[in-house]
């Protein structure tokens, strides 16, 4: 047999209603009103390799000369009366540093070529 309680649920009023406590400002009402973050990024510098770049080309002031010089230098390592010798001693330069460094070859246009 099933008894059954008979409650009475109280009406509440306006007057009796309890107060609900003010939240603290420091913490948002919601998660869509959170303030939103500001990411400041900077630009990264690429880190120095130690890889030399060496080139060969033909000398611009008056193109009877070939050069040898460091990728980023204006400064001229060694000229040389033929493209061969230039070759020559930009690749003995690389072969005694293990550190990955290559020799690129201009042309007479002044565009790379394979070495």
């Amino acid at each position: 047999m099933a008894v059954k309680k008979e409650t009475t649920k109280k009406a509440v009023t306006k007057k009796e209603a309890p107060k609900k406590e003010a939240k603290p400002a420091s913490k948002p009402a919601s998660k869509k009103e959170a303030p939103k973050k500001v990411i400041i990024t900077t630009p990264v510098k690429k880190q120095a390799s130690n890889k030399t770049v060496y080139h060969v080309s033909k000398r611009d002031n008056d193109g009877r000369e070939w050069k040898v010089f460091i990728e980023g230098s204006e400064k001229v390592i060694k000229l040389f009366n033929t493209q061969a010798e230039a070759l020559a001693y930009a690749k003995s330069l690389i072969s005694n540093k293990d550190d990955g460094s290559y020799v690129k070859l201009h042309g007479l246009d002044g565009k790379i070529r394979k070495v």
